[in-house]
C-alpha cells in the first residue's frame, strides 16, 4: 500500500492557508470569529504559517455545549482562528487521499455521498435484487465518537501517511480531546471538530473493506456509525453479525444491544430518514411530523410570512419529500400552503425501471 510523505510543506503554504480560510468561512461570515479574524487577516495567515513552520501549533481550548435534537450530544467547538483554518488546510491535502480509501457505500461527510445518495443506493439494491434483500440487519455502534481509541486511530492514519511533521500535527489534534473536562484519556474524538468527521470515517474504513472483500457481503451500507446489511436469509445475517462483532472488538468498539434482524417487507428499513420497502419508500415519521409542525407554526403567525421566507423555512424538508413516495403528503400540504410550490420527484433509474416489471412478490 502506497504511503504518502512530503505533504507538510504543501499544507502550511500561504496559498493553501488562504484557501483554507476561504473554505472555513463559508456560511459563517457574520460570526464573531470570522469578523475578528478579518481585522488582521493577512497578518494572522502569516503568523499561522510561521507557527506551523516551526511546529509550534497547539489546539486551542474547546468551548463545549449540549444539543438535544435529534438526540442529546455534547458538541465541542474551536475558535475560527487558528484552529478551523488549520483543519481545513490539512483536509485540502488529505481529503482526496483518505476518500480514495472509502468504499462506494460509505456515506456521511463525503462530497456527493450524503443522505440522498445513500437512500438512492438502498432503493436500487431493493429494486434490482429482491431475492437477495429479503432480510435486513441494522446495527449502530455504542457511543462511537467517544469510543475511538487514540492509539488505534494513529496507527490507521500511519497506514497512508508517513510525513513525520504532519503525523505530529494530526496526533496533536487527536490528543486534544484529552483536554476536554470529563473526557477519557486516550479515547474519543470531539463531535463538532471539522477533522473528526473524516477521522471517524477513516477509523471504520478498513472494517468496510473487511465486510465487502473478506465476508463478501453484497449489500452493505454505512452512514457514519449506522450500518445496514441486506441478505436472503436470517441465518446469513446472524453469521455476518458474529464476524462483524469480532472485527469491531479489535477496534475497541461495541455493537449496541438493540441490533435488529427482520424481514424487510414486514417492518421496513428505518435508515437515513426514510423507511424502505421493496414496493415503496416513505419518509420517517419523525421527519414528516417535523415538517407538518413547521408548516403549522408558520400558519399560526399573526402576519403571513413572505413567500421567500416561507419557502426557506420548509426547503430542507421539501428536499426530503423528493426522494421518497410522498405524493399524498405533498397533496395534503399543498392545500394548506398559501404559495405555489413545485414538486419534482427524484428517483433512481432502477426505481423507474421497476414500474415496468413484475413486483418482487409477483407469483408468490
Amino acid at each position: 500500500m502506497k504511503r504518502y510523505g512530503n505533504l507538510y510543506d504543501a499544507i502550511i503554504s500561504i496559498d493553501n492557508l488562504k484557501l483554507a480560510d476561504e473554505k472555513a468561512r463559508k456560511g459563517k461570515l457574520r460570526t464573531y470569529g470570522v469578523r475578528h479574524h478579518d481585522k488582521t487577516r493577512e497578518a494572522n495567515i502569516m503568523q499561522l504559517h510561521e507557527t506551523l513552520k516551526n511546529c509550534d501549533y497547539h489546539t486551542s481550548r474547546y468551548d463545549t455545549f449540549t444539543i438535544f435534537e435529534p438526540k442529546e450530544r455534547h458538541i465541542c467547538r474551536l475558535p475560527y482562528f487558528p484552529d478551523r483554518i488549520v483543519h481545513h488546510a490539512i483536509m485540502n491535502v488529505l481529503e482526496p487521499i483518505w476518500v480514495s480509501l472509502f468504499i462506494n457505500t460509505t456515506y456521511s461527510c463525503i462530497k456527493k455521498r450524503g443522505i440522498h445518495k445513500c437512500a438512492l443506493d438502498v432503493r436500487r439494491a431493493l429494486d434490482e435484487d429482491c431475492a437477495g434483500t429479503k432480510y435486513c440487519l441494522k446495527i449502530d455502534i455504542r457511543k462511537f465518537y467517544e469510543s475511538i481509541d487514540h492509539d488505534i486511530m494513529k496507527q490507521i492514519v500511519r497506514r497512508k501517511i508517513k510525513d513525520v511533521r504532519l503525523l505530529k500535527l494530526i496526533d496533536e489534534i487527536i490528543d486534544s480531546h484529552n483536554s476536554i473536562p470529563g473526557a477519557k484519556k486516550g479515547k474519543g474524538l470531539p463531535i463538532g471538530n471539522y477533522m473528526s468527521q473524516y477521522l471517524a470515517n477513516l477509523y471504520l474504513t478498513y472494517f468496510d473493506h473487511y465486510v465487502k472483500e473478506t465476508l463478501k457481503v453484497k449489500h452493505y451500507f454505512r452512514y457514519a456509525d449506522d450500518i445496514v446489511v441486506l441478505a436472503a436469509t436470517k441465518a446469513e445475517l446472524h453469521d455476518i453479525l458474529y464476524k462483524m462483532r469480532g472485527y469491531l472488538s479489535g477496534l475497541k468498539l461495541c455493537v449496541k444491544a438493540n441490533y435488529q434482524i427482520f424481514p424487510v417487507d414486514s417492518r421496513g428499513i428505518d435508515f437515513v430518514g426514510y423507511v424502505f420497502r421493496h414496493t415503496h419508500t416513505l419518509m420517517r415519521k419523525k421527519v414528516k411530523k417535523a415538517l407538518c409542525k413547521r408548516v403549522a407554526k408558520l400558519h399560526h403567525r399573526a402576519t403571513l410570512p413572505s413567500e421567500r421566507y416561507y419557502k426557506q423555512q420548509i426547503a430542507s424538508w421539501w428536499g426530503w419529500c423528493k426522494y421518497c413516495d410522498s405524493v399524498n403528503l405533498f397533496n395534503t400540504l399543498k392545500i394548506k400552503i398559501p404559495y405555489e410550490l413545485h414538486f419534482s420527484k427524484r428517483r433512481s433509474r432502477s426505481s423507474l425501471r421497476q414500474r415496468t416489471r413484475p413486483s418482487c412478490h409477483a407469483g408468490a
